[in-house]
């Protein structure tokens, strides 16, 4: 996700580098540089250029302190900006009514039915709320079978009127139905549609009519780039959407969309999705994202992350463990599975200052646990509860069980050995440095 136009972006920047000071010579071949950067990321000329021209207006007017380079101040100037072309502030969505009622819109593959699912998900397990969702696509026989699957897993019932071919019609019995039996948000799921299909596009805004919507979400496949901008202002001429949802952000994007969709609609973007998965759903801070563009991570997000996986009672247990040395496999098999449901792991590495530039050209797998998870897997009860009970007969049985070999064992009983001595420094707040250069050695290992 924006890969190249951080790299393009940051070798803009060193244009400046060694300038005694911001003069309009040097800002303008900085300025130019930045243009073609955001035009290979397939944002419109028109707002790279315009973008382009707030920064020198702003460069230009701004006086370096003796303590600010010239080139940090230019970065500071285009993160503002960048923020600025994305909405500026985060806009959450408005479910003020009971129930609450979202519809989704959007082009046909662009991702509406898996995002209905992560919406629910996501409202239920984060905010308390009952949703219902609807099934309102009657043409795509595997929508509604869609819908149901992602139903079950997330534990949300799904409406559906088998036979009834008129989403009008479903979508205003979903709502009564949401009302008797106490559902806090119906989300509506809708037909993919072309904005030049005149037919459907009077039928999802007769849905619109019928429901009154709280919400009306435009959701867009942001690998599309200028095409899903394009496709955006045409739905909003016909629907006055609230916001803007980038599906597939994780995919091979040059991010085009996500920096051109705000100024041409002139609606927020509200979501993006980052992964297949139910929880890969995040909610868009332009604030942040401008930070991951210029490589700057986004410590708020990743701390988000960590609290929503936080449980207080089992980390004074931990303290308790860490403090009494008896910290085991089952405790470190416990931490992996807390790291893994932060979501894909190259993007939660990201989120850390300076790790997503080392980091640009290393792939990191998702599955990166699963020889650990296997190896921990073969081990004994005891054995995981007393890792000092696996001695060499011990560890061959291990590794014959895992699938790996002897030394792969061998490799983690070891990590695992400096892991615990390095928590049991932080848990006692010694040695820092220490701690800290042990961690760099561990990393290099594995």
């Amino acid at each position: 996700m924006f890969e190249n136009l951080s790299e393009r972006l940051d070798k803009s920047f060193k244009l400046l580098k060694g300038q005694g000071k911001i003069t309009e010579i040097n800002v303008a071949e900085t300025l130019k540089d930045i243009r073609r950067a955001l035009l290979d990321a397939d944002v419109n000329f028109k707002i790279a250029k315009k973008f382009t021209d707030d920064v020198k207006v702003k460069a230009m007017g701004e006086q370096v302190l003796t303590a600010v380079k010239p080139s940090q101040l230019m970065v500071k100037i285009v993160k503002d900006e960048l923020a600025k072309l994305m909405g500026g502030t985060f806009t959450d969505v408005e479910l003020t009514s009971n129930p609450s009622v979202i519809l989704m819109s959007g082009l046909q593959g662009s991702g509406k039915t898996t995002f209905s699912g992560k919406l629910a998900n996501m409202l239920k397990s984060k905010k308390g709320r009952n949703p219902l969702m609807v099934a309102c696509d009657v043409y795509r026989p595997a929508a509604i079978d869609q819908l149901k699957v992602l139903g079950e897993q997330i534990g949300v019932p799904v409406y559906t009127e088998d036979g009834n071919m008129n989403p009008v019609k479903i979508a205003n019995a979903a709502v009564k139905e949401a009302k008797s039996k106490g559902y806090d948000v119906v989300i509506i799921d809708t037909a993919g549609r072309l904005a030049v299909d005149e037919q459907m596009m009077n039928e999802i805004s007769a849905v619109k009519k019928a429901v009154d919507p709280d919400e009306i979400l435009f959701v867009v496949d942001s690998m599309t780039g200028q095409d899903a901008v394009n496709t955006a202002k045409e739905f909003n001429n016909r629907l006055n959407f609230d916001g803007v949802v980038l599906t597939k952000l994780d995919g091979d994007t040059r991010g085009g969309a996500a920096l051109s969709i705000r100024s041409v609609v002139e609606k927020p973007i509200k979501f993006v999705g980052t992964g297949e998965k139910m929880d890969a759903l995040d909610v868009f801070h332009p604030d942040r994202m401008a930070d991951r563009i210029l490589g700057m991570g986004d410590i708020v997000s990743l701390v988000e992350k960590a609290q929503e996986q936080f449980d207080e009672e089992e980390a004074r247990k931990l303290q308790k463990k860490l403090a009494k040395n008896t910290f085991n496999f089952n405790d470190f098999l416990k931490q992996i599975n807390q790291i893994k449901k932060m979501g894909n792991l190259k993007d939660v590495v990201g989120m850390i200052p300076g790790m997503g530039k080392a980091l640009k050209d290393t792939e990191i797998d998702d599955d990166a646990f699963k020889y650990i998870e296997a190896i921990i897997g073969s081990m004994t009860h005891d054995e995981r509860e007393t890792p000092s009970l696996i001695n060499g007969s011990r560890r061959k049985r291990i590794a014959s069980g895992s699938g790996t070999n002897i030394q792969e064992v061998n490799r983690l009983i070891k990590q695992f050995g400096e892991t615990r001595k390095m928590m049991k420094m932080v848990s006692q707040g010694k040695n820092v440095g220490r701690m800290m250069s042990g961690m760099q050695q561990q990393g290099r290992k594995f």
